[in-house]
C-alpha cells in the first residue's frame, strides 16, 4: 500500500540554529511526509507555525526550489520586495539561484498550516542567511559565520514532539 498514514508519521519540532537565530523559529512542527514515503529527490512536509513563530531565518538556496502552499491559517510571506499575505489556498515558490532573502511569519492569532515542497541537493546547495552572519555550505557542519568561523553546534537539532529537548 502506498497510502501514507499520517497518524503514523512522528511530529518533530526543534531548530538546529544557533542561538539566538533558533529563537523566533521554536514552536514549529512538521510531519516529513516525503521521507515517510521514501522519496529521495524532495522533500515534503506538512509544517505547522503557531502565532508569533518564523518559519525559518530569511533565507535563499543556490541549488534547492521551495514551494509553499497554505492550507490553514494567515502567513506573512517576508522577501527582498516586500511583505505579502498568504491565506488558505494560496502558495508561493523560491527558484534556486535566485538572491530573495525569504521567510514566513505568523502574525496571527491562529496556527498556520502549510504544505511545503523543496528539491534537496546536499552536494552543491549553499544556504545564505541575508539579515544575519550566518551560511550553511554544502556538506558542512554546523553553520557558518560569513568569515567561515563555526558555530557552536545546538544538539539535538530536531526531536519528537513531547519528548524533551
Amino acid at each position: 500500500m502506498k497510502k501514507l498514514d499520517l497518524a503514523a508519521i512522528s511530529t518533530e519540532s526543534g531548530c538546529n540554529y544557533p542561538a539566538p537565530f533558533d529563537r523566533p523559529c521554536l514552536g514549529a512542527t512538521w510531519k516529513r511526509l516525503g521521507n515517510a514515503g521514501g522519496l529521495t529527490q524532495f522533500g515534503v512536509n506538512l509544517s505547522r507555525l503557531p502565532p508569533g513563530v518564523w518559519s525559518s531565518q530569511r533565507h535563499w538556496h543556490s541549488h534547492e526550489d521551495e514551494f509553499v502552499y497554505v492550507l490553514e491559517g494567515e502567513l506573512v510571506s517576508i522577501t527582498d520586495g516586500g511583505e505579502e499575505v498568504l491565506g488558505p489556498g494560496d502558495c508561493i515558490a523560491f527558484k534556486a539561484g535566485a538572491e530573495d532573502g525569504h521567510h514566513l511569519v505568523n502574525r496571527s492569532s491562529r496556527d498556520a498550516l502549510v504544505l511545503e515542497v523543496g528539491t534537496r541537493d546536499p552536494e552543491h546547495d549553499r544556504c545564505v542567511y541575508p539579515d544575519i552572519d550566518m551560511v550553511a555550505e554544502p556538506k558542512v557542519e554546523p553553520y557558518l559565520h560569513r568569515t567561515g568561523e563555526a558555530y557552536p553546534v545546538n544538539k539535538p537539532s530536531t526531536w519528537l514532539v513531547g519528548q524533551a529537548p
